[in-house]
């Protein structure tokens, strides 16, 4: 664990009533370890690679507390799959083209006109980590069209 949001998880997670198990060490030193976004069958399996014994709902409620902490945040892809995206430094939504099936970050600077839209005529604000925008990439759109 290099990063000092890493070094203070047991303390922290301690703070909140939670026990510094072998498990959540495993998971903590596997998310230290991923970049970007992964999902949580896909932490299960690289925990078990480290410790067979790994309990999908140790890994699944940490994560829960993990987001609180501010460590992941979760969304969902284009699928619906629930995905964490680790040490996120900010908030953001997904585009993915369903033709290549490439996926990108959409920053909340490229999402600003939609999100101020919504706020000014409905009120509502919108959680950009849930937002995955699906359609076709410049690469995959037809250039002339028929």
């Amino acid at each position: 664990m290099t990063s000092p949001s890493w070094e203070s998880l047991p303390d922290r997670l301690r703070a909140r009533g939670l026990r510094w198990t072998p498990q959540r060490r495993v998971l903590v030193d596997v998310l230290s370890s991923t970049r970007g976004h992964v999902t949580g069958s896909e932490l299960v399996e690289r925990c078990r690679a480290v410790d067979p014994a790994t309990i999908p709902s140790t890994v699944y409620r940490t994560l829960d507390v993990l987001e609180d902490l501010g460590v992941v945040r979760h969304g969902h892809g284009p699928d619906g799959r629930e995905e964490f995206h680790v040490l996120p430094e900010a908030e953001h939504g997904h585009l993915h083209c369903e033709s290549c099936g490439t996926s990108w970050d959409l920053s909340l600077d490229d999402a600003r006109t939609l999100v101020r839209s919504l706020r000014a005529r409905r009120g509502f604000v919108v959680d950009l980590s849930h937002v995955t925008i699906v359609g076709r990439c410049a690469g995959c759109v037809d250039p002339t069209p028929p």
